[in-house]
C-alpha cells in the first residue's frame, strides 16, 4: 500500500495513538514512523492533542475487589505445604519463576511498566504532555472560542502551531439551520476573511487544512460563523452567527 493520503495517514495516526490498531496494521504503521518524518509529526500530533483528556478526567483509586479478582486470575494455585511467599508485591513477582510466567509474567509486567512509568516518565512521553499533565502548559496552538451575540460560549476551536489540522467542538448547544449550513471563516488584520470550513452542529470534527496553522493563522485576530447558502461560499455572507478571537498559546 502507498500512504499517500493525508485522509488516510491522519486515520492511521489517530488510531495508533487510540491503540485501536490492529497487530499487523501497528507494526507496518510502527515501520512507517520509523522511515517519514511526515508520519512522525502527525502522530506527535494525536499525542498532543489527546494528552490533553487525561488532564481532564480525575484520578480514580480501584475497589479492593478489582485487586482481588486480578489476584484471582493471575496468581497460580499453591500447594498447602508449599513455604510462605516473601511479603509485599515483590516477594509475589519473584515467587512467580520462569515456569509460572504466563498470565503472573503478564501482570508482573504491568507491574514493572508501572513503576517504570513513575520513575522515568519521559521514556513514555513528550515534553510537552508531561507539562500538561502537571498543569504547567498546553502545546503551542491557535485557539479560539466562539459566542453568540449574548455571550454564551458556542464553539472552541483549536490547532496545533504546526499542525495541518483543525478541531471545532460544540461547547454550547446550536440549532441547525433549515436551510444552508455554518461555515467557520479566519480574519486576518489585513487581507480578506478565508473559509476553514463547516461547523458541526454537535460533538466535534477534525479537518485537514491546507497549510499548517501557523502559515494561516499567525495574521488571524478574529474567527467568525456565517449561515451560507452557496455550496462553496468565496466569502462571508452577512449573516454572522457566531464570533471570537483568535488567540496564541505560547
Amino acid at each position: 500500500m502507498r500512504y499517500t493520503s493525508p485522509e488516510l495517514l491522519e486515520h492511521l495516526a489517530s488510531a495508533y495513538v487510540l491503540g485501536t490498531l490492529g497487530n499487523g496494521a501497528r507494526r507496518r504503521f510502527e515501520r512507517l514512523q520509523r522511515d517519514r518524518a511526515d508520519v512522525r509529526a502527525r502522530v506527535a500530533q494525536w499525542e498532543a492533542r489527546l494528552g490533553q483528556l487525561a488532564v481532564s478526567v480525575p484520578a480514580h483509586q480501584p475497589s479492593p475487589r478489582v485487586w482481588a479478582a486480578i489476584a484471582a486470575r493471575t496468581q497460580p494455585v499453591k500447594p498447602r505445604h508449599a513455604p510462605r511467599a516473601k511479603a509485599g508485591w515483590l516477594g509475589w513477582v519473584g515467587s512467580l519463576g520462569p515456569a509460572g510466567f504466563g498470565f503472573g509474567g503478564l501482570a508482573a509486567g504491568v507491574i514493572a511498566a508501572s513503576a517504570l512509568f513513575v520513575a522515568m516518565p519521559t521514556l513514555f512521553m513528550s515534553s510537552d504532555q508531561l507539562a500538561m499533565r502537571s498543569g504547567e502548559r498546553l502545546p503551542q496552538s491557535y485557539v479560539g472560542l466562539l459566542t453568540d451575540a449574548q455571550g454564551n460560549g458556542k464553539l472552541l476551536v483549536s490547532s496545533l502551531r504546526h499542525g495541518k489540522t483543525m478541531t471545532v467542538k460544540v461547547i454550547g448547544p446550536i440549532t441547525p439551520p433549515a436551510t444552508g449550513k455554518l461555515v467557520l471563516w479566519a480574519v486576518p488584520a489585513n487581507g480578506p476573511a478565508f473559509s476553514l470550513g463547516a461547523v458541526p452542529s454537535s460533538g466535534s470534527a477534525v479537518s485537514m487544512l491546507p497549510d499548517t496553522s501557523e502559515k494561516l493563522l499567525s495574521k488571524v485576530g478574529k474567527l467568525v460563523v456565517t449561515l451560507e447558502t452557496e455550496t462553496h461560499p468565496s466569502k462571508p455572507g452577512e449573516t454572522v452567527v457566531f464570533s471570537g478571537n483568535c488567540a496564541k498559546l505560547w
